[in-house]
């Protein structure tokens, strides 16, 4: 049986800056896999190459065996993949609601308008915050509102696989956990596979399943996310003198 996702050997370049060397990895269906590394290490870069916003210089990547090729960003929407990106990027400027709107309008000739409606009302049963800022500006919305926005607009597009980049990034520790208990939530009562590159590695090594270490562009590492923690190279990397 064939990966929900499959990056083979993939190679990435900004001009002369080699940001993916070789870069392997599976992701099964309804499984949560994690990305760690330094700032640099490529984790970005990965995600956007697998979203189609960035172009190989060689390898490939298979999505239910589709190879993913030449194939633009909005297409991807349509197949089942959804990004969100590192720092939310909301639509400042536009409603909570016009935001989840704009989430849908890549697989708008899919669904009825009937479900459609029912994916934004199971955005706002996830989120109830969301429900209650549905006709504020996103940019008004505090860090953790955004993010929380950012996953919405994701899962109303139905995704299989959702990318998930540095979803913490600047919010408070109370906030972050509660963006975590989202996460797998949604990871079990939605049945997405989920992409996780994350900085915080106690988070992300107990929430995901396997996991990947990323240095300076290449798999270094990869495993069970048990026993990654418990790597003492890991420990001492990202998880701190104490480890745990």
């Amino acid at each position: 049986m064939a990966a929900l996702l499959e990056v083979r050997n993939i190679t990435l370049h900004y001009g002369a800056i080699k940001a993916l060397d070789d870069v392997s990895l599976i992701v099964e269906e309804n499984e949560i896999v994690t990305v760690l590394g330094a700032n640099g290490a490529g984790k970005t870069s990965l995600l956007r190459a697998i979203s189609g916003l960035g172009r190989l210089t060689s390898g490939s990547i298979l999505y239910k065996g589709k190879n993913l090729a030449d194939m633009l960003p909005c297409t991807l929407a349509g197949l089942g993949i959804a990004h969100v990106p590192e720092g939310r990027h909301v639509f400042a400027t536009l409603t909570v609601r016009e935001n989840l709107m704009l989430g849908m309008y890549g697989v708008r000739h899919l669904r009825d308008q009937a479900e459609l409606r029912g994916k934004e009302e199971r955005v706002y049963e996830l989120f109830p915050i969301l429900k209650e800022r549905r006709n504020q500006l996103a940019g008004t919305l505090s860090g953790g509102e955004q993010q929380m926005l950012a996953l919405g607009r994701a899962l109303v597009s139905c995704p299989s696989l959702l990318l998930l980049d540095e979803p913490s990034l600047g919010l408070a520790p109370i906030i972050v956990q509660e963006i975590f208990e989202l996460i797998q939530k949604i990871h079990e009562e939605e049945k997405v596979a989920i992409l996780l590159v994350e900085q915080n590695a106690k988070k992300a090594l107990k929430a995901a399943s396997r996991g990947y270490i990323l240095e300076l562009g290449r798999i270094v590492m990869q495993g069970e996310t048990r026993a990654l923690a418990n790597d003492e190279r890991v420990r001492h990397a990202y998880l701190g003198a104490g480890g745990r």
